[in-house]
């Protein structure tokens, strides 16, 4: 087998590939690429001898400030048939090797794969990668664990009736009620940064900005929309999601502190979950939740669960170190500004 690298502007082959593989992620794709502008994205693929894409890798590379150091990260990566062993050690060593010629001080992974599947994880650990011991899998980059609703061969009706009882009758109410569904682009971007900031104040978490959102809806066209719901003319809540291959994601959603009883977001919700069983879908990805009590989030934890019960362990980040002085050196740094920030909010409050 042999590897080649692209780039953004010569990805098509790369991303129809992904759109076509189970393992596919949007994070993979070179449209996530474009939407990450402070990073340089480079894309791996991995061919037979008869010219046969068998495997890709996208992965984005960034200098760390003020250091000779950069690091690599692959996002739900690689994407293959993880069990051929082959094309995941050929697409990693080939990735390993661009790093080391490109300074970077390691290579971070979080694939699209279960905790369970021992004969990957066992893979990566031949071929050098650590993994991190966490609490409860939400300080790493992607959620640990996720919400992940299947969809194949199912109709409207049979998957509302796995809702939960109380979710069934909540998006009923909202319908009831008189909340409308509108579904919206690029346009929308603003209205929905505004939403962002309220939610972000209410629930205790930072936003992105209107740009981010923006990239987002220039970087996956049609495949990327954003649903907002209304009472009367007054937009109450909203989410974006996107479409790629058996997929589509709930990216960001956010809400008003207004007419709350009329469980928008629950309308708006089963109207994105249509759109993937329109587009014939096998999932729906909810994205992650914190089953903790005490922490702030813990609502949409709950929220999600009413829709989907099937709540998913991946396997977690691992590292392959390159430089270990480097690691060292950047890890050390980390956690001083970690530190720093929990003195400063100490002063602050």
């Amino acid at each position: 087998m042999k590897t080649e690298t692209v780039k953004i502007p010569d990805a098509a082959e790369f991303d129809e590939f992904i759109k076509k593989n189970p393992k596919g992620h949007m994070m993979q794709t070179s449209m996530w690429g474009k939407v990450k502008k402070e990073w340089d994205w480079t894309g791996f693929i991995c061919r037979d001898e008869n010219g046969e894409i068998k495997g890709v890798c996208g992965v984005l590379i960034r200098k760390i400030p003020y250091t000779p150091f950069k690091m690599m990260y692959a996002p739900r990566g690689p994407v293959c048939d993880l069990s051929d062993k082959d094309t995941v050690k050929t697409l990693l060593e080939a990735v390993s090797e661009y790093g080391r010629k490109n300074k970077a001080y390691t290579f971070k992974i979080d694939t699209d794969t279960p905790a369970d599947n021992t004969e990957y994880i066992d893979l990566l650990k031949s071929l050098g990668f650590t993994f991190k011991e966490h609490g409860a899998g939400f300080d790493t980059v992607q959620a640990r664990y996720i919400f992940r609703l299947p969809l194949e061969g199912k109709t409207e009706d049979e998957v509302m009736a796995g809702f939960h009882p109380k979710t069934r009758y909540n998006t009923r109410l909202a319908e009831r009620k008189g909340i409308r569904i509108e579904i919206k682009g690029r346009e929308a971007c603003e209205d929905f940064h505004k939403l962002m900031l309220i939610t972000g104040s209410r629930d205790n978490f930072a936003t992105r900005s209107t740009g981010y959102f923006e990239r987002i809806m220039d970087a996956f066209g049609d495949d990327a929309r954003i649903y907002c719901a209304y009472y009367e003319d007054e937009l109450l809540a909203g989410a974006l999601d996107v479409h790629v291959g058996d997929k589509i994601w709930y990216v960001y959603g956010a809400s008003s502190n207004e007419h709350r009883n009329l469980m928008p977001t629950y309308l708006v919700q089963w109207s994105m979950i249509k759109w993937a069983i329109e587009e014939g879908c096998n999932w729906y990805d909810f994205r992650g939740g914190y089953p903790d009590e005490n922490n702030p989030l813990h609502g949409i934890y709950k929220f999600k669960k009413g829709f989907c019960n099937d709540y998913i362990e991946f396997m977690g980040e691992a590292d392959l170190i390159m430089n270990k002085t480097g690691y060292k050196f950047v890890e050390f740094a980390t956690r001083m500004m970690k530190s720093m920030r929990g003195i400063r909010s100490k002063f602050i409050k």
